[in-house]
Formats: structure tokens, C-alpha cells, sequence
């Protein structure tokens, strides 16, 4: 599905007027007059008003060109590797959340697990590439800040940027960004949702309804209930209500405003994770722990009072106003604010032993968080189309005033924290009682940015686009103890760019190259949804430090094959981040660390007939910490939650029958773990899993599916902690069937 546009500019329309002059000419009327005609109805189709245009299952699986006008140029000539997951992807796979959608970018995920008392990552806790990406989401071009897990029931589509990307969202990380497109009201009346039932007693329902008001009013509303545990987890619960409402104003004129409000509200009882008894890597005093029965992987370790609580509110105001027929501005206006309560406790190392393992106990870590997240922005954009000379041009120009903050609430943990059997826990208690101190942690950052694009078409051949961007931000941040108080200040400023080339070897397919620039100023490596600045001077945070720099350089090709439906591409990257932290011999701090990822991505997105639709991609990425100290605990100078290679593939055909078949297989190469110092696992070791669906077609307004996860129920670990103690089981065997009505 798309959004609404303005105009619909085919391509097509040099040649409507020929096609109208043979038309005519065959009805007998002379050339001139034809030509006349076709004349008139080219000018015609130039000028018709909006049309909307909704995604249907013909329409499969092609990516459709991303939302944000930054991108001056069609998907297929845009020189960067972009994968874009549209709505029917997400339907066919039942997915719920981000990070399920997320499956299908291979070397991408959620590898790590946590530390101590710092407990289970929370949300969306994204490495890409091997870097957090946690900090570079955005909804709809804007970031969304908070460690929450973010619902796809309002998402019509998902759009992943790789290498660096500072240039079109400003401070951002170095694997590149994840863009979530919002559904948005439009002028086609159409109803819409889902009811399903699986394993792990999850329940959930969705609907999204569509309303024309009148000519150039629609109100679109998209609700969702979840009830739900996870399969194969004792405890664990994700169970969430939201709701999402879009009001369309001027419609199919050149004048158009949309109104949007979402809200979210998840009850979640978090992880507490597996101990890794009985998997390869133990060693010292702990290699007995090898050979020993491992765990049954439902155990939970966590207690009664465990929650993951948050609140995600969003309020959008976009106008657009089209200046002529190629030329728009656009303003949106966003406040967001997501707040997290959390308390976990999780399994810790063995406390005792003796010649029974049936008696061995283990100790158990507990952690509590409350962030509050917020952010205010304007953004204001102009594009235009011009040519200068025999240069045609695709502008892209704007203006941003963004303010963000977080605070982190100071809380006091008393109580006592029991150990529990390791095979056979009791649900219990946390033990721990959790109030306010009154010692917070709080950030604010205020930035101003200046950006433009353009694609500029030299020839039919040869085409160049171009990116440059200057934002100018100021960051406070305070926290307070009992016995001290920090205030700490940073101001700067980042011009990031972007430059590439493109070459069509022929209209369907070319070769480019490009290379971009991103800066990450001191606090933004914090991750995982943090942003603090830190007083000491060994830290990358710390006001004294320049911003981190990365670059990428890339070269690819993009093909677009069976009438436009399927888009091939593959890319050799490299990406190199400087400015690092780096202690010299003698004990000086610099910045002179390096890092660095490079290797392929191949990828094959759309539709091979109109019935068979295919979603693929692989990546080889090869890391090294250039100069610096080892990050893994194998002590290698690769980086950590960067799988060497991986693979995703999904796929569907749709039978004459009513019938849809699909299924796919994931593979993730072994990751390793962060440096911790501790004589456990340090490896994720490898998996492969395949899923599968079905679905029929009872009639125009209804059809039955049935998913199946982990179809040879693999054992496997989605995440590691960083001391090696626990993983977090990857789903095991489990099934959903959805009854999915439209009207």
C-alpha cells in the first residue's frame, strides 16, 4: 500500500500522445488533427488530480519508492542499499512487532542479552552491521526515541537504509537507519483486520477502518489487542492495546493536511533469560559445566512482580501544498513521548553444587528502570523539479528544529534477592521493593538542521545524486547522588554528505557508486535508547571528545526485471569509523580508534509472476577493530554481534485454487559476545530455521491462515548476556491461525 500523492506522473505520458494520434488516425481524422488531439490529452493526463492507490496481493511484494521526499530519486536509481518491507510481507509473515519484521534483514538483530544488573535489554535493541542501532529508528522521517518493542499494526511498510545515513536524519549510527511508514487516511472506503489464536495462549485482534467524509475528508482507524505469551516460555507475556487514527483534509487537491494520533499500551512480563548449563564454551573452573544436562529451555527465572510496562503517544500535524505541478512543500509537526517501568530479575551464575546437579542453585540478578522520553520537532521541506541547461534536476531542500529529551528516574532497590534451584525454579517474589530516590539522570538536545538533495540527469546514461546536510545541536545533561551533582554541557556542529554516481547499462538496470559520511556526536554511543554525557575523560561521551565519524563507501547495481515487479541488487561495502577511543602506550587518551565493516549484500524483493512473490537477501560482512582493544571475549580484533554471514528467504505462491503457499528459511552465522571477562560461552553458535503458511481464500471478503515458526523446532539461542551466564531461547515450534476479513 502507498500513500497518497498529488499527482500520479507516469513515465508513460511522451508517449500517450502517439498512442492517441494513431488512435484517431485510424478513425480517419488527418495527422494534424490527431496530433492535436493527442496534444490535449496528454495535457490532460499531466494534470489530473490525486489518485490512490491501495496494495493488493497483485501487486505482491514490490518495494514501492520510500516516503521520505529526501529521496530525490526512483528506488532503482538511488545509490545506496535501501531494502524496503511493504504490508503484505508483514501479513504473510504474522508480524507483530520490529523485530520479528526485522527477520528478514539478515545479519540483523537482537543478539545481546544484557548484563547483570543492568538486566535484559529492553525493546527494540537493534545491531546492524555490528553496531547499535537502537538510536537511529524513525517513524515516518522523525526519530522515535525509547527502549520500547514497537507494534506493526499501524505500519504500512518498513524501510531499512544501510551504511552511513547522518545525511538524511542527522546524528545517527553507523550501520545506517530503520524508517516505520504509517498508515495514512485516503479517499477509497475499505475495511479491514484480523482475529487470531496460537500457541503460547496468544490471542490478538486488529482493524482498520477507512472512511471517505466527503470529496477531500477521509478518517482512517486502525485498532489492536493482544493477548499473548511466547511459546515454549513459562511466564513470559507480551500483551499490548493501541490505537491509531489519521484524518485526511484536502484530499485530491493541492492543498492537503493529515492529523494523526497513535497510542500504545504494553503490560509486558520481561525475559529473565536460560542458563547456558550444558552448551559448549565453558572453561577454567567452570569447564565441567560443558558435559553437564542443560536446562529445560521453558524455565523461568524471574519472579511474580516482574513487569516491562510502557507507553508510547504520538501526535502528528503534515500540510502539504503543491506549488505547481512539480513543485511541493511540505511541514510536519510531531510531538512523541514514550515511558518505560521495568523490573526484572534474571538468572545468575551457580551459588552451589554437590554430587546431585539436582540440587545445584543458582544466584539471580535483579534491575529496575523508569525512562521518560520525549521529543518536539518541525521540519519543514521543499521539492521541486527544474532543468538548467541540459541538467535536469530533483531538488529536495528543508529546514529542522528538533528538541529531545530523557530522564532516567533515580530508584532505590531494597530486599533480599533468593537463589533458586537451576532445574527446577519456583515462581516466587522478587523480593524487592522499588522507590524513587529523587536522583535523576536527565538529557536534553536541541538541534537545527539545514539539508538538500538532488538528483541531477545528465543524459538518458548518466545520472549523479548528492546529499548535504548542517545541523547545529546543544546538549545538557545532569545527574545527581546523594553526595554529588554533575552538570555537563556539549555544543557543536556536523556536516555530513553523500555523493554518488550512477550508470544505466540499459532502462531496467545500472551500476553506481556512492559514498557517504555520518557523524555520532559525544553521547549518542551511550545506546539502546540512552543519551548521556559522561565526566570521564576516557569516555567516547564525554564533552571533551570530537564526534565519532564514519564513511561508507559502496558500489552495486539494482536491476528491475518482469515489468518493473522485481528488484535485484548487490552491493560491496565498506564502512570505517574514526575518531574512536584509543589508550596509547604511554597512557594517552586519543580518538585516534579506528573500526571497520566491509563486505556484500544481495537481495531479490517483488513479484517472479503475479503469483509468486519472493522476498530475499544475503549478506558476508567481515569486521575488524582496525586499531583499538579487543570488544569480543575470544579476544579476536572482529566486533562483537556481527554475524559473519547470514541469510533470509521468504516466499509465496498463490495457487488457481485459492490456495496461497509459502514458507522460508533464516540462517545467522555465530555471533560473538562482548568482552567480559568470564570463563563462559562467548559465541551464539549458528542456526538455521524455517517457517511456513498457508492460507485460503473462502471468499473476496475472507481468508483463513495458518503460520508455522521454527517448522524442525531448532534449539537455538536468539541472544547471549555479556557475561555469558544466559541466552534468551530462540521461539520454538509454534503456530498461529488468523481469520483476515476485508470489505
Amino acid at each position: 500500500m502507498s500513500k497518497s500523492s498529488p499527482h500520479i506522473k507516469s513515465r508513460k505520458h511522451s508517449s500517450a500522445g502517439w498512442i492517441a494520434a494513431a488512435a484517431l488516425a485510424s478513425l480517419g481524422l488527418p495527422t494534424a488533427q490527431a496530433q492535436t488531439a493527442a496534444t490535449a490529452a496528454t495535457a490532460a493526463t499531466v494534470t489530473l488530480q490525486e489518485v490512490t492507490v491501495q496494495g493488493t496481493q497483485e501487486f505482491g511484494y514490490t518495494p514501492a519508492q520510500p516516503t521520505s521526499p529526501k529521496y530525490t530519486a526512483p528506488l532503482a536509481e538511488t545509490t545506496q542499499t535501501i531494502q524496503v518491507i511493504n504490508e503484505q510481507v508483514l501479513k504473510d509473515q504474522s508480524v507483530t512487532t520490529l523485530t520479528e519484521a526485522l527477520r528478514n534483514v539478515p545479519g540483523t538483530g537482537t543478539f545481546n542479552a544484557g548484563e547483570g544488573n543492568g538486566g535484559p535489554t529492553m525493546g527494540d535493541a537493534i545491531y546492524m552491521r555490528g553496531f547499535d542501532t537502537s538510536n537511529s529508528i524513525y517513524v515516518d522521517g522523525v526519530r522515535d526515541l525509547g527502549t520500547i518493542s514497537r507494534e506493526m499494526f499501524n505500519i504500512e511498510s518498513l524501510e531499512i537504509t544501510k551504511g552511513a545515513a547522518g545525511t538524511d536524519y542527522g546524528r545517527s549510527s553507523p550501520s545506517g537507519s530503520i524508517n516505520l511508514v504509517t498508515k495514512q487516511a485516503n479517499l477509497k472506503d475499505s475495511f479491514s483486520g484480523g482475529v487470531g489464536l496460537g500457541s503460547g495462549k496468544y490471542k490478538r485482534a486488529t482493524a482498520d477502518l477507512n472512511r471517505k467524509l466527503g470529496d477531500t475528508v477521509a478518517l482512517r482507524l486502525n485498532v489492536m489487542g493482544q493477548d499473548a505469551g511466547v511459546a515454549g516460555r513459562d511466564e513470559v507475556k507480551n500483551d499490548r492495546w493501541g490505537i491509531a487514527t489519521s484524518l485526511g483534509l484536502g484530499l485530491g487537491t493541492s492543498t492537503r493536511a493529515f492529523l494523526d494520533v497513535l497510542h500504545v499500551k504494553q503490560t509486558n512480563t520481561p525475559e529473565s533469560g536460560v542458563p547456558l548449563i550444558g552448551w559448549a564454551g565453558h572453561a577454567g573452573t567452570n569447564e565441567e559445566r560443558n558435559t553437564a544436562s542443560k536446562v529445560d529451555s521453558s524455565n523461568y527465572y524471574g519472579s511474580t512482580d516482574a513487569h516491562d510496562n510502557s507507553t508510547a503517544t504520538m501526535l502528528t500535524m503534515r500540510i502539504e501544498h503543491d506549488l505547481d505541478a512539480d513543485t511541493t512543500l511540505r511541514n510536519t509537526t510531531r510531538w512523541g513521548r514514550n515511558k518505560d517501568d521495568y523490573l526484572a530479575l534474571t538468572a545468575g551464575g551457580i551459588t552451589s553444587t554437590d554430587a546431585d546437579p539436582n540440587n545445584w542453585t543458582i544466584s539471580r540478578l535483579g534491575a529496575a528502570k523508569q525512562l521518560d522520553n520525549k521529543i518536539i520537532t518541525n521540519q519543514t521541506n521543499l521539492t521541486t523539479q527544474f532543468n538548467t541547461g541540459g541538467v535536469q534536476h530533483s531538488l529536495s531542500a528543508g529546514l529542522e528544529f528538533t528538541h529531545e529529551e530523557q530522564t532516567n528516574y533515580g530508584l532505590t532497590r531494597t530486599g533480599t534477592i533468593d537463589g533458586l534451584n537451576l532445574y527446577h525454579p519456583e515462581l516466587t517474589h522478587s523480593g524487592q521493593s522499588v522507590t524513587r530516590s529523587g536522583y535523576n539522570g536527565k538529557w536534553k538536545t536541541n538541534t537545527a538542521a539545514l539539508y538538500a538533495f538532488d538528483t541531477l540527469k545528465l543524459n538518458e546514461q548518466w545520472q549523479v545524486n548528492a546529499g548535504l546536510r548542517y545541523d547545529h545541536y546543544k546538549t545538557k545533561y545532569s545527574s545527581s547522588t546523594a553526595t554529588s551533582n554533575t552538570q555537563l554541557e556539549d555544543s557543536g556542529n556536523l556536516l555530513t554528505y553523500k555523493l554518488g554516481a550512477l550508470y544505466k547499462l540499459a532502462p531496467n538496470g545500472n551500476v553506481y557508486a556512492n559514498y557517504a559520511v555520518s557523524q555520532l556526536p559525544p553521547g549518542g554511543t551511550a545506546g539502546f535508547g540512552a543519551y548521556s554525557l559522561s565526566s570521564a575523560d576516557n569516555n567516547a561521551n564525554s564533552p571533551n571528545m570530537e564526534p565519532q565519524k564514519s564513511k561508507t563507501l559502496e558500489l552495486g547495481s539494482k536491476w528491475e526485471l518482469m515489468e518493473q515487479r522485481l528488484m535485484l541488487a548487490g552491493a560491496l561495502f565498506r564502512t570505517e569509523v574514526t575518531n574512536e577511543v584509543y589508550t596509547e602506550d604511554d597512557g594517552t587518551i586519543t580518538q585516534s580508534g579506528k573500526k571497520r565493516v566491509q563486505g556484500i549484500e544481495l537481495s531479490a524483493t517483488g513479484q517472479i509472476t503475479k503469483d509468486w512473490n519472493v522476498i530475499a537477501a544475503y549478506t558476508l560482512q567481515k569486521s575488524k577493530i582496525a586499531k583499538g582493544a579487543a570488544m569480543t571475549e575470544d579476544g579476536s580484533d572482529s566486533l562483537p554481534h556481527a554475524p559473519k554471514s547470514a541469510f533470509s528467504l521468504w516466499s509465496t505462491y498463490n495457487t488457481p485454487m485459492g490456495l496461497t503457499i509459502g514458507g522460508g528459511a533464516r540462517y545467522t552465522g555465530s555471533v560473538k559476545r562482548e568482552v567480559k571477562s568470564a570463563t563462559t560461552p562467548s559465541v551464539i553458535p549458528s542456526y538455521w530455521v524455517a517457517d511456513a503458511m498457508l492460507s485460503y481464500k473462502v471468499n473476496k471478503n475472507l481468508d483463513v491462515q495458518l503460520n508455522v515458526f521454527n517448522l524442525f523446532n531448532k534449539k537455538y539461542m536468539g541472544s547471549m548476556n555479556k557475561l555469558g551466564f544466559r541466552y534468551t531461547p530462540g521461539l520454538e515450534r509454534s503456530a498461529r491461525v488468523t481469520a483476515n476479513f476485508r470489505f
